[in-house]
């Protein structure tokens, strides 16, 4: 089973001015992953990074570099990105013609395999890879742009996301959120079944990451205790 709470910062909220010297913050401060919004101004309406990021990522941490490719064909960029030094990498099922071959790639390479659903994205769009996936990213906002406002429409989602995952046998899988995380509901999420938590502006933007990481990881692992049994 997943930690009780894993906090992966978003880099999309940093200085890239200073991108090595906000990474070792946030890894001094005490998180558990790098996350890394790649986006190509087609799927998303947004043009971020590459490659080469994620190579400048991995030289500055050690902690595992969480990749989430927002863009269209995420087949043809899998190799790169997993080249470059990701630990997981997450597709979006909209995006993604062959779903299970792209996880089958992925697996392939030893890394972890994750896919991404929209708010819109009905989880039925998981039951045919359910056993195939490492990680699930139930987006809470519509993506594209960071410092959204969280859904909370999509806490349902997550708990039939667990429920799937558990009737496929697959209970290991992580279940993760991204879009509008905070301190205000980051144990409702905890609750609902989210194991992992991108925050950007809740991390990058505070005066004291050490602090920020914690408090975020208190209020998870208080929400993760209320879970149903």
């Amino acid at each position: 089973m997943a930690p009780m709470a894993i906090i992966a910062p978003s880099i999309l909220s940093a200085d890239f001015g200073r991108l090595a010297a906000e990474i070792e913050d946030v890894d001094r401060g005490g998180c558990d992953w790098l996350h890394v919004d790649v986006m190509d101004g087609r799927y998303v309406p947004n043009l971020t990074i590459g490659p080469l990021v994620v190579q400048a990522v991995r030289k500055a941490t050690q902690k595992p570099v969480d990749v989430h490719l927002m863009i269209v064909e995420p087949e043809r960029w899998i190799d790169p990105f997993v080249d470059a030094g990701a630990d997981g990498v997450t597709v979006h099922v909209e995006a993604c013609v062959h779903l299970q071959r792209a996880l089958a790639a992925l697996r392939g390479r030893g890394k972890r395999a994750g896919v991404s659903l929209n708010p819109s994205t009905s989880e039925e769009a998981l039951r045919y890879v359910a056993g195939d996936v490492d990680l699930v990213l139930v987006m809470s906002v519509n993506p594209g742009f960071g410092g959204q406002k969280f859904l909370p429409s999509q806490l349902d989602k997550v708990r039939r996301i667990r429920r799937l995952l558990d009737d496929a046998g697959n209970h290991g899988a992580i279940v993760e959120i991204d879009g509008g995380v905070g301190v205000d509901n980051i144990g409702a999420a905890a609750e609902a079944g989210v194991d992992a938590f991108v925050a950007g502006s809740a991390v990058f933007n505070q005066p004291d990451r050490k602090a920020a990481i914690a408090a975020l990881r208190a209020a998870a692992t208080a929400g993760k205790a209320r879970r149903p049994r």
